[in-house]
Order: C-alpha cells, then structure tokens, then sequence
C-alpha cells in the first residue's frame, strides 16, 4: 500500500519504446524470429520483429540502465556497479558484482562477459560461475576505453577503442597486449565487424569511417560524413555489399562499398542520434533506435537501391504538453507533444498506439518534403485541444491551440490525420499585417453536440466557428468580450449559455447563439485573474483555477461560486473532476497533487512527485487517473483504489507536506502477447504418457483414424463418374526390359528332381508385413506402431487388407498383428488407435479368422485387454458424470 496517497495508485507507463542505449537483435530458433530488446529506462522491452508487437517487460532495476547486450542465451544490463544476466526477457539468473565504478561498456565473449567501468577497468566473467576470470586496469590519461569489438575468427582476443584515438589488440587468455595501433588522431566513437575477414570499420568523432585490415595494419578505405561524429556502424549480408552509418542529428548514409561512394542517404530518419543500428543476417533489412523514443525497422526494395520506412513503434519525441482521455470506454488517451505532434495511446494494448502527424501550415508539401526536423512548414507545438466523439465518423472532431498562433487546426480521430481546416476570423487576415498587433489565439472549447468551436484570444475576443465547413459564425461581445486575454471556454450540454473568463478576473455567461453586439447575461468578478477553467457537464459544474493558486467552483445553472479551495503553493497547471463529480483533482508546479471532495469541500488526498505533473485527466470509467510529467516523454497511469475497495478519506491539513510517491514504471501488466520468448534452453517437454496405469491417446487427428471402418464407402463415392479412356496402343518408343522368373531350388531329398515350388515362394510380404514377422523373437512393436500412425486411412486398409494368405501374407503375419494389438491395449497407449485397427482387422478377416483355430483360439487375450481397459475408463466417466449431477442439483 502506498503510504503517499490512499486513493490513487501506481499502475504503469505509457508511450516508452527506447532510449539512446542501443537496441540489441536476438535470433531464437525455437519461434524462427528475430527479438529486439530496447531500453526504457529502468526495463527494458523485447519486440517481435515480424509484427513489432511487445512481448515482455522486464523488472524493474534499482536505477537506470547504463548499457546491455545480449548473446544467444541470456539479457545483459548494467545498473551502476552491477550487471544482471537475464533469461526470457524476464527471468534474472545471474547477478555480477565486484566494480568500483559505474559500468558503461559490456561486450559477450563465448563462455565469458566481458565489462569496462567509469574506471577503466576491464573485467571477464564466467558466465555460469558469475566468477572473474581476468582484471586489466587502464590508464585514464593514456589510454581511455570507449568502445569494444571482437574480431571475427581471432580466437581469444578483443579490440578495444580509445578516446585518444590509438586502439590496443589484446589477447585475453595470456593477458596480454598483442598489438598497438597508433590511431588517426580522434576519438574512436564505435567498432564494428566487416564482412571481410581481418577488416574492422571504425568511426571516428571527427565524422570519419575507416575500413582498416588489422592483420597488416592497412586503411582499406575511407569515407567521410558530414554530421558530426559516427555513432553506429553496421553492414548488409544478404548479397549487397552496402555499409550503414548514423549520425547525431539523425541522419543514415548508405554507403557503396564497390564504388566508393555514397548509395542513398534517409534524411532525418529520426529526431535524435541514431544510437542502435543493426542489419538483420542475410536479409534486406535495417533496425534503428534512438533517444527520441521511437524503433524504425526498414526494408532495401526501392528502385534505386534505397530503404523505405517498413514498421515503426514510436511514442513522443519531446514531453507531452496535455493529455485527454477520448471516448466512454477509457481506453484511448489523446496526447499532444511538445515535437507537434498529437498521438493516441491505449491503455490495453500497444497495438493500437497512433499517431494523427505532424502539425503544418502545408500538409501535401510536408509529405513531399519527408521527415526533415528543421522543416519551416512545422507548426508551433500544441499546447490546448479539445475533442468530442459526436460527430466522429462525420467532419473533423478534434480542434487545437498551438503556441504563439491566431489560427486553430482541426484534426480527425476517426481518419488519424489532420485536417484541411485552420480557423481563422476575417479581422485577423487584414491585421496580421500590422507588426505592432500580436494575438494569438489562448483557449478554445469543442461544443458537446461537435458541430462548432469557442476560440477566446489574447486580445479579448471569443469567436465561434462551424467545425463541418470552418466558417466563422459570430464574435461574443461588444466588440469583444474581455478587456484582457481569454484564459477559459465552456459550455454546457444543451448549447444554451457559453461560459468565459479572462485575465480581467471576470466570468461571463453568454447566450449561446449570440449574436455579435450582444451583451453578456451575467458577470461574475473574482479576486485573481483566470488561469483556465475544466467543465464537467453532466453536473455542469466549472473548475476555474486562478493566479493566486486556488480553484474556485461554479455553478452553471445558478451561476454562482459554489466551492473555493485554496492551498497550492505555486502556479496551478490542470485540474479535472471525476466522472461522479465526486472529487475535483488539481496538479501545480510545487509537484503535489491533490484530491478535494466536492461536497465536503476539503482536502482528502495529497501526494508529491518528482517532477511536476503538466496535465492530468481522470477516466470516463473512473478507473484511474493519467498524468504528463515535466521532462517526461511518456505518461503515467494511477488506478483509482476507491473503485475496487472501500478506502476512508478524511480532512487533511493543507500545511502537511506529502510523501514523495515514485512515478510508475514500465511493468510487466503491459505486456500483450502472452506468447513465451523460449531460449531452446532447458525447454520444458511434455511426456508422451504421465503414467502408465492411465489411459493415453495417440493425439492424431480424427480424420486419421475415425473414418477406417467406412473407407470403402469413401472411396465408392469418391470414385469419378467418367472412365478413364484407355490408350489403343503404346507408344513405340517404349523401352523393354527382360524378364527373368526366380526359381527355386530342385528338391533332391530323396535322390529324385521334383518340379513342384514350394508354398512358401508364393508369398509376397509388404514392407510393414516384413516388419511384423522380424518381430517374431523379440515382441517389440514400438517401431511397427510408429509406422502406422505415419500412415494416412486409405494406406492403413490397404496394409491391414494384404495380411491375409490370398494377398500375399500369411497366418502367422495376421496373428502377429493381433500380437501388436494386444500391446497397443497392454501399454494404454494410442488407445483410439487400437480400437480402430482391430475393428478393421475384424471386419475384413472374419471369416478367415473364424476358420483357424490359431487365430481363433488368440481372441481372447484380445478381449480381456480391451475390457480392462474400459472398464478402468468407464468408472471414471461415471464417477464425474455422478459428481456433476450431485453438484447441479445443489445448485
């Protein structure tokens, strides 16, 4: 239980997909998929390639994660001076300790780990003993370790890059330096293995990228980038001989190794430094990551040889400046950017994360432009919006405020995508020519009914726009309806009275459909100017927070202050109320959020966070509460406690600080897919047969053995209605072949030729007839019935069929088929399938078989087999058959 609030509690983040450590490329052999594994901060996430969906979340480390890698078996973190070991994205099996400093660098080596600390110390771990097998220490001033490769087939030894720019060749099984290489006078910022043996690509800090043959200490080629430093590296494998490098600013260069030049380049691939870039092994395809919390995967099949944009996962580039929730249900949360862009969030599932763009001033031309992140045609961010889901399917339902901006855009939720519409009155086209005039527009409101917006701006005046077709339809005033600028819009539900207030401290009631020149109905003076004001209109109360860092409450239909609540400490950033009406939650910039209950009007809820919370909204289902925090990318969700169990709130004092309460964290209640990631390590496997006293089935389809009684029938039916034509003559060119007839040995028993055959050679076994009489001696008959669960209906007939003597079997064939029956009964196993093959058995050889007495006299032990086994069936059907009916009638 947390001690810092007793209603709202810690759930979970949203909006987090990576951040600048790089991603890691996982290949299990068990799903035939690739794994990302990318780091949010105190977890870490693993996607699924072929869909990017999420399928685990770790747990959550004491801190930060400072660096990972991964190998074939195991997640490798660092969390300050330890290293954890991860199995299936969620298991912890390994904890490393035993460094001095903070660990930046780790690199997986066979059966070892290796790790480099803030220190410069080198350490190699056994992985199983969680033992250190090695410790080279380093000096800072000569030789400090940036970056670590392993050649490839240099058996035992590491490359280690500086941030003096030499680079050390060393062999960690005799600990010792094999080679020096001088360097290129800069930092050496990532390494990276070539597809040739015996090259290494390095990247410099100066924007270099040198193809250098360790083995004879030769630059084989050299590029240069223009971005600044290379912060990753890595190659194609799938036939093309193409080297991918990332820059700070977010650009990707393809380089032509053939050629020597540049292939294509991805302007602006994303918002940050390209951090994590990985080439998937022989296939045409590229992963990034980077710090703008977004996981790109690419695919090479554009004409020229360039990539395109395949599947993303991305969440807000820059912390949320306001977040709604949208809909009844409460599982889609509306959030605006401070990167301009406004995205949807689910709260079930990441699956149905969007994102409705970019804002601009020209979308089309936007669109040819591509991602640049400097592009002039950007809007401002958003820092208000308003959205109604009434007219969702229809026109536009979302309208915004950006920064610094007269004009409003509308976006559509239902298409996920911004609008054509900018609003904007006449007045401000003729004098945005005036320098000396600067409004913007500050507040707006979405009517409930969707078809119009209330725009308030900073010189006073409120307009109202038709959504549908963006005309302007009247101004409220005379001429305009505050002195000083709009804080707040509202209305209520039935579009009868449009509410507003102003930096002149006053609240104005309007009549809905007034006409311009109209006066206000009512006006209502405060103590403070307006900040903004929060609406809840199935009470059709209106929260008004004020400069003075109280919250005042009105009344719509009296149109009178109703409850004030004072006690923030600074300047108040939202407020909204609870479905019932029941609470009123308020945030500010002293990092506490509180909770007043509206009927008693007192404090009953308080906690503090470690940033302060920007904006906040409560659930239309009142199940929790989502906060945006400042410099935060994602947000936060609280579960309502009140909705699940009976919690007592009474009166706290305002001059009591809160508790500090941590925000939540990225947890494993996100997660979902529910497939398990396996490693091919230790896989649990089901037995065939739990235990020998019950009875077990085959697991074979029905279509396998269910129709073996009817396969004639089957057959008669499947049979085609026309004949086939019969040739009148083979072709010429047939080749002939000699036939020669085995004979049999002459029979000189009694010195006499006799020129009778034996019986014996009439006989012609099949391959699973040969099978049943080699297991004469021995009575094993696993590998017969192995066979025959191989075998489609029509083969099993045909083989059950040829046991009799007219068919080319024998009587002793048949009685060993009888013989693998009773071990079919004997060892419970595949108990369907005995039954379906003595049934067959039975019903193509009975007469046969009522004529030998040896197959006659063998019947029995068959009988007794089956009835032990069915009786053992039979009392346990009606033991739960009796425990059912005794349960439903005491029901």
């Amino acid at each position: 239980m947390t001690k810092g609030s007793k209603i709202f509690v810690p759930n979970r983040g949203l909006g987090y997909v990576s951040n600048h450590i790089p991603l890691q490329v996982r290949y299990i052999k068990s799903r035939k998929e690739n794994l990302i594994i990318t780091c949010v901060g105190k977890s870490f996430h693993t996607y699924g390639i072929s869909h990017f969906g999420l399928l685990s979340v770790s747990s959550l480390h004491p801190s930060d994660i400072e660096a990972m890698t991964a190998d074939a078996y195991h997640v490798y973190t660092s969390c300050g001076k330890t290293i954890y070991a991860w199995r299936r994205g969620t298991e912890l099996k390994h904890t490393y300790q035993g460094h001095k400093d903070n660990i930046h660098l780790m690199l997986p080596f066979g059966a070892h780990l290796l790790s480099i600390d803030n220190g410069n110390e080198l350490r190699v771990w056994d992985i199983k003993s969680e033992a250190v097998q090695l410790q080279l220490n380093f000096d800072l001033k000569v030789f400090k370790i940036t970056t670590i490769l392993h050649p490839s087939t240099y058996v035992n030894k590491i490359l280690l890059g500086s941030e003096q720019g030499s680079m050390q060749l060393w062999n960690l099984s005799t600990a010792k330096l094999i080679f020096t290489f001088p360097g290129w006078g800069c930092a050496v910022s990532c390494l990276e293995q070539a597809p040739a043996l015996d090259v290494a690509a390095i990247g410099l800090d100066n924007g270099k990228i040198l193809l250098h043959n360790l083995k004879f200490d030769e630059t084989v080629m050299e590029f240069q980038q223009d971005w600044g430093a290379i912060t990753s590296i890595s190659f194609r494998t799938d036939g093309h001989p193409i080297m991918a490098t990332g820059s700070p600013l977010g650009h990707i260069v393809f380089w032509d190794l053939e050629q020597k030049r540049v292939a294509s380049q991805l302007l602006s691939a994303h918002k940050d430094a390209v951090n994590g870039m990985v080439c998937l092994p022989s296939e045409p395809l590229v992963i990034t990551s980077s710090a703008d919390n977004s996981l790109k995967l690419w695919i090479f099949d554009m004409t020229d040889g360039g990539a395109r944009l395949l599947r993303i996962r991305e969440g807000h580039a820059m912390s949320p400046t306001s977040i709604r929730f949208h809909g009844s249900n409460g599982h889609n949360i509306i959030s605006a950017g401070g990167d301009s862009t406004l995205r949807i969030f689910n709260t079930q599932t990441e699956q149905f994360n969007k994102s409705l763009g970019r804002a601009s001033y020209n979308r089309k031309s936007s669109k040819k432009r591509g991602r640049l992140i400097d592009d002039p045609l950007t809007m401002p961010p958003i820092i208000q919006f308003t959205s109604e889901t009434t007219r969702e399917k229809e026109w536009d339902n979302i309208a915004c405020v950006h920064q610094g901006l007269p004009m409003v855009t509308t976006w559509s939720y239902d298409k996920l995508k911004m609008g054509e519409l900018k609003l904007l009155p006449e007045r401000l086209h003729k004098k945005t020519k005036n320098l000396d005039e600067d409004v913007n527009a500050t507040s707006l409101c979405l009517t409930h009914c969707g078809n119009f917006v209330l725009v308030g701006y900073s010189s006073g005046h409120v307009d109202r726009f038709n959504v549908q077709s963006g005309l302007w339809r009247t101004t409220y005033g005379n001429p305009k309806a505050h002195d000083q600028s709009v804080r707040g819009i509202a209305t209520d539900g039935l579009n009868q009275v449009a509410i507003t207030g102003g930096s002149d401290a006053t609240i104005k009631f309007w009549k809905f459909k007034n006409k311009t020149g109209e006066n206000a109905l009512t006006t209502i003076q405060l103590d403070e100017s307006v900040l903004f004001m929060r609406a809840h209109h199935e009470s059709s109360m209106i929260a008004v927070a004020l400069d003075n860092y109280t919250i005042q409450v009105i009344d719509i239909d009296t149109r009178s202050v109703v409850r004030k609540f004072p006690g923030h400490s600074a300047q108040l950033t939202d407020a909204t109320f609870s479905p019932d009406a029941r609470w009123l939650v308020t945030s500010a910039m002293d990092c506490i959020i509180r909770t007043w209950d509206m009927l008693s009007a007192q404090l009953v809820d308080q906690f503090r966070t470690e940033m302060a919370c920007i904006s906040l909204d409560f659930s239309p289902t009142s199940e929790a509460l989502v906060t945006a925090h400042i410099g935060y990318l994602g947000m936060f969700l609280w579960t309502n406690r009140a909705l699940y169990q009976r919690i007592t709130l009474k009166a706290q004092n305002l001059n009591e600080e809160p508790e500090l309460v941590s925000l939540p964290e990225v947890t494993v209640s996100e997660i979902e897919e529910k497939d398990e990631i396996d490693d091919d390590i230790d896989a649990f496997k089901s037995p065939e047969q739990i235990s020998h006293e019950l009875i077990t089935l085959s697991g074979l389809s029905n279509s396998r053995w269910q129709n073996l009684l009817d396969i004639d029938i089957i057959k008669r039916k499947n049979k085609p209605r026309m004949l086939q034509k019969v040739p009148k003559s083979a072709p010429f060119f047939l080749p002939t072949t000699n036939l020669q007839f085995a004979t049999n040995k002459p029979d000189t028993t009694n010195g006499s030729v006799s020129k009778l055959f034996s019986t014996n050679s009439l006989t012609n076994f099949t391959e699973f007839g040969k099978a049943l009489n080699k297991a004469k001696s021995s009575d094993d008959f696993d590998a017969i019935v192995t066979q025959l669960k191989l075998f489609g209906p029509s083969m099993i007939d045909h083989e059950i069929k040829s046991l009799c003597p007219d068919e080319g079997g024998s009587i002793l064939t048949m009685l060993q088929f009888l013989k693998c029956i009773e071990y079919m009964l004997k060892s419970n196993c595949n108990f369907e399938l005995a039954q379906a093959y003595l049934a067959v058995f039975l019903k193509t050889h009975g007469v046969l078989i009522s004529q030998e007495s040896e197959l006659r006299d063998y019947l029995p032990n068959i009988q007794s087999c089956a009835q032990v086994s069915w009786n053992r069936l039979q009392e346990k059907l009606m033991y739960n058959l009796c425990v059912v009916e005794h349960v439903k009638n005491l029901i």
